[in-house]
């Protein structure tokens, strides 16, 4: 199983796999034809209150990755990871994020799941 995360502004590379976009908003500046995303989930994203509170820095990263993992374990947010569970297992995987610190962001939480 091969799950790669990376600034969805870089340039896709050749054996990505599938290129999904863990993001709930399209990136700034983008073209979709560019992007060449081919799976959008924004299921998986956190929910609005979880992203604001991260970014108004008033927790740590193992705090927002605890309540993100909550997040992930119920509802539609279960179903889309387990969706992203079987694409991993067929193939590689390529999570895309416009954050500019992909290693402290949601998709890096995604990543670790996936890859457990």
């Amino acid at each position: 199983m091969s799950v790669r995360v990376r600034r969805v502004y870089d340039p896709p590379e050749p054996r990505e796999g599938v290129r999904v976009l863990v993001d709930r908003l399209w990136p700034r500046g983008l073209a979709k034809d560019a992007a060449r995303v081919d799976e959008w989930p924004k299921a998986l994203t956190p929910s609005t209150e979880l992203r604001r509170w991260y970014h108004a820095g008033e927790g740590t990263y193992e705090e927002f990755a605890e309540r993100y993992e909550a997040e992930l374990a119920a509802g539609e947010a279960a179903e889309a990871l387990d969706g992203l569970r079987r694409l991993a297992r067929e193939g590689a995987v390529t999570l895309l994020t416009a954050s500019r610190t992909p290693a402290e962001s949601h998709a890096s939480v995604l990543a670790r799941l996936l890859q457990a």
